[in-house]
């Protein structure tokens, strides 16, 4: 389907994840992540790119059947750390990963559950949370692919910080496309203390 095929895996896109998550980890303080749950993987190139950098347990959840036929199929991950659902209702226990993230995924979560998504992506998280998404300062609904209400901008650092006391922002940046193979998103990363 269209969404799938719009994130192929090729050799350039995960080399860019690959540098990115390199420099993230590096922000990392103590020892690194052990495990990770990403919410909305797609195709898994967020995946692909954390596996060429750490050998952290992998796990996601997507709604996406096809997605999720071809993180299987192409190896990403084994069926059975892979569940179907939404970032609104993870199937883990509290604290069951090191790290939980979404990357271009709050973007596309309806506002009535953004913070459902938020707080389980904060749950299932033992040490840290990541984000990579379209920034606005404030709540900005825009056009997506000729539809409306599809995708929403936001200060997702800034909710983060104010939903969760237990967040101390680690760091936070900016993926540029032109050096990423990534859409340009703002990145945050939290620890939980």
């Amino acid at each position: 389907d269209r969404y799938t095929q719009r994130s192929a895996a090729n050799a350039e896109a995960v080399r860019g994840r690959a540098r990115v998550w390199g420099e993230v980890m590096r922000r990392m303080v103590g020892a690194p992540p052990k495990s990770v749950l990403e919410v909305g993987p797609n195709v898994g190139l967020n995946l692909l790119g954390l596996a060429a950098v750490s050998d952290m347990e992998q796990w996601a959840i997507e709604p996406n059947a096809s997605a999720r036929k071809e993180l299987v199929e192409n190896g990403v991950l084994p069926a059975d750390r892979l569940f179907e659902g939404f970032g609104h209702s993870i199937p883990l226990a509290d604290g069951a990963v090191d790290m939980a993230f979404t990357a271009g995924v709050l973007i596309h979560v309806d506002p009535s559950q953004l913070e459902a998504t938020m707080r389980e992506v904060h749950r299932v998280a033992a040490k840290y949370v990541f984000c990579s998404e379209y920034f606005a300062p404030k709540a900005e609904t825009i056009p997506y692919r000729g539809e409306q209400d599809l995708l929403f901008k936001n200060d997702f650092g800034s909710l983060y910080m104010d939903m969760f006391p237990d967040l101390q922002l680690v760091d936070y940046g900016f993926f540029w496309r032109r050096t990423t193979v990534m859409d340009d998103s703002t990145w945050w990363l939290f620890r939980k203390v």
